[in-house]
């Protein structure tokens, strides 16, 4: 496993960060052990970097799976504006994994310039629980280029996450060049950046291997961040990661692996999604989009339609 320091922090992590969203109740909804053991082998291998988020309610899994692995480290994000809430949101954190500090604590999903002022009261609170060794660094995952433009130029904010992959699907305001151009700004400004949705949630599982080394030679990015749920995907992440040859029967289960299309509790219902599907596996109910999964062809298409990247092939 290959490892980088992220930007200016000092922080150093493996190429591979384990993106722990997936294993959790909002996607596979893995036992606790069973997911908790999943990191475990992404560690034992040589991972040494674990993404999560409050939203994701996987803290537990990360708890148990670090109880061996004292040398790891956590990111983790939430919406928090205040103080209080901010400050609540980091108590809980070390609280349920267990840890005296987290490495780096994130404003989750933020805009721009505007929105990161909105949240201003909570970057200030951890800042002082930076100067307090609660968290070693501040920063932002984002979803959108002008939120990478924004907290280049803002020093308290150290590491950004940013969404990027070859075919852009989920970048919000722009294409794929447009986010390297904001990366490659960030980067020159000191920030530590690593990178999300390589894979675009899912729905580009049929190009992983074309996927994968587009952002593997973004010499911007420290890590990527890839979900994985099952011993096999860790295998295949760990070997491509660390350019050891992948054995074929290795590759051939994987592409066998059950999959299925996720739809998250955010959809607003707008219907991209229904208009792009040739197959007509998706149905507006109500509000929100429904699949019909023996019509489903698991292609993607309808991820990529989606504003708010509210669908995924897990």
């Amino acid at each position: 496993m290959q490892y980088r320091t992220l930007g200016d922090t000092g922080i150093k992590v493996s190429r591979l960060c384990f993106g722990a969203l997936t294993i959790g109740p909002l996607q596979s909804n893995l036992p606790l052990d069973m997911g908790a053991s999943v990191i475990e082998r992404a560690l034992e291998q040589g991972i040494n970097f674990i993404d999560t988020a409050e939203l994701y309610q996987t803290y537990p899994y990360i708890r148990k799976a670090i109880a061996k692995h004292k040398d790891v480290v956590i990111c983790s994000k939430c919406y928090a504006y205040t103080k209080k809430d901010m400050m609540e949101s980091l108590a809980n954190a070390l609280r349920s994994i267990n840890r005296d500090y987290i490495d780096i604590f994130m404003l989750h999903e933020q805009e721009s310039a505007l929105t990161i002022k909105g949240h201003w009261e909570a970057v200030e609170y951890l800042i002082r629980a930076k100067e307090q060794g609660y968290i070693r660094a501040v920063g932002i995952s984002t979803h959108h280029i002008a939120g990478v433009v924004a907290a280049a130029g803002i020093q308290e904010l150290e590491v950004i996450h940013p969404i990027i992959n070859l075919a852009g699907v989920g970048i919000a305001d722009g294409s794929t060049e447009d986010m390297l151009q904001a990366i490659s700004l960030a980067h020159s400004a000191g920030k530590g950046i690593y990178g999300m949705k390589a894979l675009g949630g899912g729905n580009l599982l049929t190009r992983t291997e074309e996927a994968l080394e587009f952002v593997l030679n973004i010499p911007e990015l420290a890590a990527v961040a890839v979900g994985m749920q099952s011993p096999m995907e860790v295998d295949y992440n760990i070997k491509y990661f660390s350019g050891a040859e992948i054995p074929e029967d290795l590759g051939r289960q994987l592409s066998r692996q059950p999959r299925r299309l996720h739809i998250e509790e955010w959809c607003q219902g707008c219907g991209s999604c229904v208009l792009k599907c040739g197959a007509g596996a998706l149905k507006l109910r109500g509000e929100r989009v429904e699949v019909e999964r023996q019509l489903c062809r698991l292609c993607g298409y309808c991820g990529a339609a989606c504003p708010m990247f509210a669908i995924k092939v897990i």
